[in-house]
Parts: structure tokens; C-alpha cells; sequence
């Protein structure tokens, strides 16, 4: 069995602005020590799998930034989305490369920006899907036991027999909930958190491809026919290709999908509400990031790093300062920060984005 990871590194973390750019997303920074989140996604993947076995999928603006901040993964590995299309072309343009090199090797497939501590429980779990993954022949998803009401993320409804140790078979998978059903979710037991990440064989997954996304797989076969001209291929045709989600392409039509429970610290790190919740904090619940003064304000993030700022009177704030743009949100309604750079984008300020 030879095992491979595509690191899915091609978001715009758009509810991380005003720090998180399209030429420097959130995967791109570090938000939390020094590392940035995609070096630590590497760095957690250390002694598991080699180096050039490790995939980076990311756009044409990123790739020179990644490869800076990955100089040990090959920069053939590093491949660049001409255009977005969503996880499902690049879960498939990665597999369709690997399989090139392993026809049955085992693709781990992870996102860039997830925020995970224990590393030793982490690749324990990696291991076992790894080896059902491989035996099965099916599609293994990642579920994080929930421990409270979230609204926030996608949901998995999963059978509570186990098929395997910690293996469980799909029922279905639910969208981000209201606060109420998001409690029976809860209380119910039978629900996980969808994390986004996703083990199976190179073989499996293309063949599930051929059978759900046929023109798909017709043109990403078309762009890795030729290593030669790959790069032609892939400016022409991956454009093309239909801009569907891996989840609604394959995994919720798929009668081969398995859920293992993920017994580890995972946070997707999904807003700035997360930083908060996650950052260590002063005896007043305030984070302070730079040259900050806080008076009367309490359970506040303020990041300023460039330039003094004073915050008086402000309880429950995310306040992002950078050189050329401020954030100031109320928390709770931080999911809001998105709608910023559609107004941005929709009023042409590209140096704000």
C-alpha cells in the first residue's frame, strides 16, 4: 500500500479579511505561532508519508508563495488551478495524476487551512482509514464528534454499528443546520461534524468519477494524457469543467462511503470567531495581537501589528488592523466578513482583495 496527500490549497479564506487576500489566503498565513497553516498541515504529515508523495493543489495567483513556504515538497507536486472549480476537479485532476504514477495508491485528502494539535492521534486515525480505504475499496470521510450545537458546519448522519473499529457506513449527509436541529443532532448521537476530509483509493475514486461525473473525468483525463503538454491541457480545459462540490459530485450519491470518527482536537477555523475562541486569552477574555491599548473592553480581539491601536468601551469585538484596511465586527456575526469582499469585488477595489 502506498499512501499520497493532496493538500486542497486553493481558497480565498474570504471571511478572513481584511488579513486574508486572494495573493495570501488564510492557509497562507499564520494565524496561529509562526508557522503559517499550510506549513502545519505539512509538519503534521511528517514521518507518515514522504515528501514528493505529498500533493499541493492551489491557484496560479498562490503557487509561487507555496512553493516559498514548502521548499521541501517538489514544485512538480505543486500544481495551479488555472481557474477555481471546486474540490471535485481537483479531488479528480490529483488522482488522475496519481494513478498515473501508483493505480491503487491511497489518496489522504486534506484541506490547507485546519487547525489540528495532536498529531500522534491524528496520523493513527490516518493510518486506519488508510488501511480499510485500501481493503474496501471505499470512500472514507473524516466525521469530528460534535460537542456542541453547531450551525456552522455540514453534518453526517451515520449508522451507530461499526463496520470496523471506529468505521461506521454513511446515511446521508445534512447540510449546516438551524440552531434547533443542530441541538437533536446533538442529543441524538447519530450526527458528526463533516470535516472535509476524505480517504480513498486512486482507482476507487475515479472509477466513482467515471460513474457520477462523466464528462469530468473525460476532461481531466484529456489534461493528463500528455506530461508534455499538461500545462497547455490544463489552462485549456480545466476552465471548462463543471464547478461542483467533491461532497455533492461523488460522496452524497456514492452507496461507498464510510465514516471514521476523527478522536482528535479539529477546528476548520472557519472565521475570526474561531481565532478568538481558540487564542489564550487575558484575565479580562481579551486577545491582543501588536502595539494594542484595551481600556474597558472585554472578551475582544484586537490584531494591529503595524501601527498603535486604542480600543475603550468595546466588549464582544473583532477588530483587524492592517495597512491599508480596518475590520470592526461585532462577534457572533463574523460569517458576515464574506459579504465585505462581495462588495469589494462587486466595486472593482481589487487592491482591497
Amino acid at each position: 500500500m502506498q499512501k499520497f496527500v493532496v493538500i486542497m490549497a486553493g481558497g480565498v479564506g474570504s471571511r478572513f479579511w481584511p488579513r486574508s487576500r486572494k495573493k495570501s489566503p488564510k492557509q497562507l498565513l499564520n494565524i496561529f505561532g509562526q508557522n503559517t497553516m499550510i506549513q502545519n498541515t505539512v509538519d503534521r504529515l511528517d514521518g507518515f508519508v514522504e515528501k514528493d508523495h505529498i500533493y499541493i493543489i492551489t491557484n496560479k495567483v498562490q503557487k509561487a508563495i507555496v512553493e516559498e513556504q514548502l521548499p521541501e515538497i517538489p514544485s512538480a507536486n505543486i500544481i495551479a488551478e488555472p481557474e477555481g472549480r471546486n474540490t471535485a476537479p481537483c479531488v479528480g485532476l490529483a488522482a488522475s495524476i496519481i494513478s498515473q504514477k501508483v493505480e491503487d495508491a491511497v489518496i489522504i485528502t486534506l484541506p490547507a487551512d485546519h487547525l489540528i494539535e495532536q498529531k500522534e492521534k491524528f496520523v493513527d486515525s490516518l493510518q486506519k482509514g488508510c488501511e480499510f480505504a485500501y481493503k474496501s475499496k471505499g470512500l472514507v470521510t473524516f466525521g469530528i464528534t460534535p460537542t456542541r450545537p453547531e450551525t456552522g458546519y455540514g453534518y453526517i448522519n451515520f449508522n451507530r454499528n461499526e463496520v470496523s473499529g471506529g468505521i461506521h457506513e454513511v446515511i446521508k449527509f445534512v447540510e449546516k443546520p438551524d440552531i434547533e436541529k443542530a441541538e437533536l443532532y446533538l442529543e441524538s448521537g447519530e450526527y458528526v461534524w463533516n470535516s472535509g476530509m476524505f480517504i480513498w483509493r486512486a482507482d476507487t475514486i475515479l472509477k466513482e468519477m467515471k460513474d457520477y461525473l462523466p464528462e469530468m473525468i473525460s476532461g481531466l483525463e484529456s489534461i493528463t494524457q500528455s506530461e508534455d503538454q499538461f500545462e497547455e491541457n490544463l489552462k485549456a480545459i480545466f476552465p471548462r469543467l463543471e464547478s461542483i462540490s467533491i461532497d455533492y459530485g461523488i460522496m452524497e450519491k456514492s452507496d461507498k462511503v464510510y465514516l471514521l470518527r476523527g478522536e482528535f482536537d479539529w477546528n476548520d477555523v472557519g472565521s475570526w470567531e474561531s481565532v478568538y475562541e481558540l487564542s489564550e486569552k487575558s484575565e479580562n477574555g481579551n486577545v491582543k495581537i501588536g502595539d494594542v491599548f484595551t481600556e474597558k473592553c472585554n472578551n475582544s480581539y484586537v490584531f494591529s501589528p503595524n501601527k498603535f491601536s486604542a480600543v475603550i468601551g468595546a466588549d464582544d469585538f473583532i477588530i483587524i488592523n492592517t495597512d491599508d484596511a480596518l475590520l470592526v465586527c461585532k462577534r457572533g456575526q463574523t460569517q458576515d466578513v464574506k459579504n465585505v469582499v462581495n462588495y469589494l469585488n462587486d466595486s472593482n477595489r481589487n487592491n482591497l482583495v
